[in-house]
Order: C-alpha cells, then structure tokens, then sequence
C-alpha cells in the first residue's frame, strides 16, 4: 500500500534538489504534482485541495536552513502536514495498558470491511496489555459470522458469546453484559453485522444497540481499498453513530491508500488501528508519524524494532549470542532464525519499515528464497544441520529432491553460510581485541545475502 503514491512524491522531491532556492514557481510546480499524486491515490479532492494549500503556504514561508536543500526542507513541510492530515499525536486512553474503566467497543462499518477479523485480531491486541475482554457475535444476518468469530475465539483462546436463534441484537446485548459480568470480563468487543452498501434500517439498529451499551469506543472497521466512497461511509456512518475512531484494513494490498489521508480528515475522527497482514498479530496502533515517514520513504525503523522486540524470544537470543561467541553456530540454529524472522510478518513489510528500501523491486522473490532456504534446511537430516562439513555429493543430492530444489541452491545456501560463519570468526576476533580495550561491541547475527 502507498507504493504507487510514495514513489511519485519521491520523485517530486528529488527534482526539487537541484534548486539553490525554493521559489514560488518552483514550490508551485511541484504541489501541482504532488496533489495529482494524492488524487491518483484516491484522496478525496476537498482533502487534497486543503493540503495543498496548508503546504504552499508553509512552504512559501519558510527559509531554507543552510544545512539542508530545498528538497529536504518540502520533504519535511509535507511530512508535517502529512501527519497533521492523519490524526497528529491523537491517541485513546481506552487503549492503554494503564485504563481500568470498564467499557464496551462496537465494530461498525459495511459488508467484506474485515469487522469480525478485526473483532479477534484488537481482542489479542487488548489480552496482550491486560485486559479479559468478551468478543461478541452480533452479527446476526451473515451465514456462518458466529461461526467465523468461534474460530477466532478459539484460536485466541478468547470467549465468545453467541446467542444462536436470536436476531434482535439488543437482546444479544443485554445477554452479553450479563454474560460478560459473571465471567468477570473487563469489555465487551462487539461485532456488528454489514451491509453491502449504506442501509437505514442497519444504521438504526446500531443506533439502539449503542444506546444500550453505551460503549467507550465505536469503531468504523475500512477496507483501505474502498477508495473515495470510504469518505462518504464514513460521514455517514459518524453522523449517525458519532464514531470515536476508525480501523483500516487490509492496508497490506494493493489499495492506493486514499481512504488512509482522507477519513480522519472529512470526520475530524482519529485512525486508531490499522490491519496490515492476515495473521491475528497483524494489527498495530496506528501512528501518523511513522505512516507519514513510510509514506516519504523514510522508513519506520522504531516501529521494526517494537517488532522484533515482540517476536523474538530473549533466552534464544541469548543463546544464538553465545554460539556466535562461540563460534559454535550451526545450521539448526539458522533455521530457528529464520522461523523468528517469519514471525515478524511479510517480508516486503519489513523492507518497507527500512528508509530508502520501501521502492525495492521484486520483494515477492525474497520471500520465495527464505522458503526456499527453509525446506533445503528441513530437508536435511539432525546431523547434517548440525555438521554442515558431512554433506557430501551423495547427500546434498538428497536434498535437493527432498526440497524440491536443485543441488546448485544447496550448494550456494552452503557457501553462503560458509562465508557467514568466516564473517563471524573475523567479529570474534574483532569482539575478542575490543574487549581488552574496553570496549566491546553489541554483535547481532549477521544475515545472509540472496
């Protein structure tokens, strides 16, 4: 998502760089692109116009600081309004770890937006900070959405309360508050039902189940691709219901991210989470200005951290730290490392965390090889895993039919880890004179280049 836009506003500032100074004409011409850019993304106009305007004016304004180029000074002012435009420092306090209301979330928005998936993914986000919340299958017109939200509670090891026959969603209410009381839960996250399109009678029935409720949050759940109509959902759906914020889904597709710049903007409501993958972790807190700088391809480095943080184990680290001071690794252990990495998600999302990397070609192809990479490494044996020098002709041959790949890949993946390991041989040494100085270096595992 945001490739499209991201590569067209990068190269809107890199023709700005050959200015000494930034000019009103020069300023102009380059907004002028820059506002095809939002409208080709699918920004609503009223939106883009405003932008625009807010940026030429700052721009304009503005002396260009000897450190810097006129291009970097518009990558910053756009940056900044970037930010403004999605929602700023905005944050809800019935998110934090350190929130003990008691309270309710809705899960509103139309038909195919994701709301059920989104119902379990934001309950692990909240289990996660302490919280025991219910989820709660309301929606009662969907074949097979109870179903559907079962599974999920299953997977999660959440409880669900479905209310199987009734179809009066407020009465699924009332039973859930009571349910949810006994059980000792903390907030209820209720999925609504959808509609293909705005429909008045749905609108209303979430009207008397918000009554009834009376929820801390009401979440307009977006799939990222509706484009310019998500702007009129939206209006709608917070006239009716006023919404506290809004979810975007699926924002790891191929949308034009349009709806991303555009709803907070038409209802003054922040973005509060944002699905970026299929798996029930792929849901993150959604923060203007690290989307602002993934969108200027700047990266978003703190938030790859705040990754590995989550997904790495920190004994494993440990102990892949000794073996490396050790010199001890092996190929069982780069195996683990890879199912690590595989935790953090698609790796054209990580990619896109890292400045200057979001534009990279072919990131599918980098997926394809660590896949690779792992079933040449299943393929073989415990010993050879671990003793990498008994692979003789005969065996990487196995293992080549057994991983469906051809000897030449086991070959390179052993020359490649050959040359990781002398890499790390040389670090020892390196760690080994530094500490007799005091001053010995943090070494991480090197990675392997495909």
């Amino acid at each position: 998502m945001f490739d499209s836009l991201s590569e067209k506003l990068q190269t809107v500032f890199k023709n700005l760089r050959g200015y000494g100074k930034l000019t009103e004409k020069n300023v102009g011409d380059a907004l002028r692109e820059v506002r095809v850019a939002l409208l080709e993304a699918d920004v609503n106009y009223r939106v883009a116009k405003d932008f625009i305007e807010r940026t030429k004016l700052r721009a304009l304004g503005q002396e260009v600081l000897a450190s810097v180029t006129p291009g970097q000074q518009i990558i910053k002012i756009v940056h900044d309004e970037l930010v403004v435009l999605m929602g700023g420092e905005e944050k809800s306090s019935v998110f934090s770890v350190q929130c003990s209301v008691t309270g309710n979330i809705m899960m509103v928005g139309l038909h195919g937006s994701g709301k059920t998936t989104t119902a379990g993914k934001l309950g692990k986000f909240l289990a996660k900070q302490g919280r025991n919340p219910l989820l709660v299958a309301g929606d009662v017109y969907r074949p097979a959405a109870i179903d559907q939200l079962e599974m999920l509670g299953k997977q999660l090891q959440l409880p669900v309360f479905a209310a199987r026959g009734e179809k009066n969603v407020v009465e699924i209410g009332k039973r859930a508050v009571a349910f949810a009381e006994a059980q000792g839960r903390d907030l209820l996250i209720f999925d609504t039902a959808g509609r293909l399109h705005i429909d008045e009678e749905l609108v209303q029935e979430l009207v008397r189940l918000r009554d009834l409720l009376q929820p801390k949050e009401i979440l307009l759940v977006a799939d990222s691709a509706t484009g310019q109509e998500a702007v009129n959902i939206a209006e709608h759906f917070d006239k009716a219901l006023n919404i506290t914020g809004i979810v975007l889904t699926k924002l790891d597709g191929d949308a034009r991210g349009g709806a991303a710049l555009s709803m907070r903007a038409v209802t003054g409501k922040p973005i509060k989470f944002v699905g970026v993958g299929e798996k029930l972790d792929d849901l993150e807190a959604f923060q203007a200005e690290r989307m602002a700088g993934r969108i200027l391809g700047m990266g978003d480095v703190v938030g790859l951290v705040e990754k590995a943080q989550e997904s790495f184990d920190a004994k494993q680290a440990e102990k892949m730290q000794q073996k490396i001071a050790d010199q001890s690794l092996n190929l069982e252990d780069f195996l683990a490392q890879l199912q690590q990495l595989k935790k953090m998600g698609p790796l054209e999302n990580l990619l896109g965390m890292l400045p200057g990397m979001g534009k990279m070609a072919d990131l599918s192809g980098g997926e394809t090889e660590l896949k690779r990479v792992e079933a040449i490494i299943n393929s073989m044996t415990p010993a050879e895993r671990r003793q990498p020098e008994i692979l003789n002709a005969s065996r990487r041959a196995r293992i080549a039919r057994g991983s469906g790949t051809q000897v030449a890949d086991v070959n390179q993946l052993l020359k490649q880890f050959g040359m990781m390991k002398k890499m790390m041989r040389e670090m020892g040494k390196m760690q080994k004179t530094m500490a007799r100085k005091g001053r010995l270096p943090n070494v991480g595992l090197p990675g392997m280049k495909f």
